[in-house]
C-alpha cells in the first residue's frame, strides 16, 4: 500500500460501534446478461468459481466476520437460487422475492429492508470475490464505522488492487474519509468493492419501485454523510466468463 493510500485507510479513527453487523443483504437478483453463456441455465450467484459457487465465497466471508443473519434477493432463476440457498449451514437466511419485478439495487434494499434485522446492516453484492489483507475486511469496515457521522461506508479499492476491472474509477476520498464523485471524463483513483456498511436511515423516503443505490448516496454526498475506507487486500470484478478464469490464475499464484 503507498503512502498516500494508507493515510486515507488510517484517517478515519473506529467510531462507536466496532462490531461487525449481525445482518447482511446480499444482493442476489441480477440478470447476469454479461456472464452469459454460464448464466444460461443457472443465475449469475450459482457460477463456479475456484471450486464453489460465487455466492458461498461470500457466506463464507459472512460467517468469518460473525455475521449471523443473511437476507437474499432473487429474481432471475430463483429457484435455483432458493434451492441452494436451503443447504447454505451457519447462518439465518431469509429471501426478499422480486420475482415479480427487478427493482435493482436501490429497491431491493428497500424491499428487504423489514426482513434484515440489525441497524446498521451489511450490503454486498453476491458475485463479489475479495482477498483480505493484513485484517478481515468486514471487520475493518465496521471498525470505522460511526454511527453519528454516516449512513454509508463503503470499502473501495484503488485500481491497482482491482483485478479484471476497465473502469475509469468510482470515488475520491478527502482527507477524513468523505466520498465524492469521479467528475465526467475523467478518473477517480478508487473502486467500488460493492461491499459497505448501511445505516437503515439511509433509505428514509426512498422512492418506490426499482431505482439505484445512487439514488441515495447522492442525497448522502450532499449532506455530508457518505464516507469509504480503503480495502487493504485484493478485489476482483467477476463479470464475465473471461474473468473466471483469469481470477482463478491469479489464485493459484497466491
Amino acid at each position: 500500500m503507498s503512502a498516500a493510500n494508507r493515510k486515507r485507510a488510517l484517517s478515519l479513527r473506529p467510531g462507536v460501534k466496532a462490531e461487525v453487523p449481525r445482518s447482511a443483504m446480499v444482493m442476489a437478483a441480477g440478470l447476469g446478461k454479461r456472464m452469459r453463456p454460464l448464466t444460461v441455465t443457472r443465475p449469475k450467484p450459482l457460477v463456479d468459481l475456484a471450486g464453489k459457487p460465487m455466492i458461498d465465497h461470500v457466506f463464507d466471508r459472512l460467517r468469518a466476520a460473525g455475521v449471523g443473519q443473511a437476507v437474499v434477493n432473487v429474481h432471475y432463476l430463483p429457484d435455483a437460487l432458493e434451492g441452494h440457498l436451503e443447504t447454505v449451514e451457519g447462518l439465518d437466511i431469509s429471501v426478499s422475492d422480486e420475482r415479480d419485478l427487478l427493482l435493482e439495487t436501490g429497491g431491493g434494499l428497500k424491499k428487504a429492508l423489514p426482513l434484515i434485522e440489525s441497524d446498521p446492516f451489511i450490503s454486498v453484492n453476491s458475485d463479489n470475490f475479495w482477498l483480505d489483507g493484513p485484517s478481515d475486511s468486514l471487520k475493518l469496515l465496521a471498525a470505522h464505522w460511526d454511527e453519528k457521522a454516516m449512513d454509508a461506508l463503503l470499502l473501495l479499492v484503488p485500481h491497482a488492487r482491482a483485478f479484471n476491472h476497465a473502469g475509469r474509477g468510482d470515488f475520491h476520498l478527502d482527507t477524513k474519509g468523505r466520498v465524492s464523485r469521479r467528475g465526467r471524463n475523467k478518473i477517480a483513483p478508487y473502486v467500488f468493492t460493492g461491499i459497505q456498511i448501511v445505516s437503515k436511515r439511509l433509505l428514509r423516503d426512498a422512492p418506490d419501485g426499482p431505482f439505484s443505490t445512487n439514488v441515495l448516496w447522492d442525497r448522502a454526498i450532499e449532506e455530508g454523510r457518505l464516507y469509504g475506507t480503503v480495502h487493504q487486500g485484493l478485489w476482483f470484478d467477476v463479470g464475465r466468463p473471461q474473468s473466471i478464469l483469469d481470477t482463478e490464475a491469479v489464485l493459484r499464484d497466491e
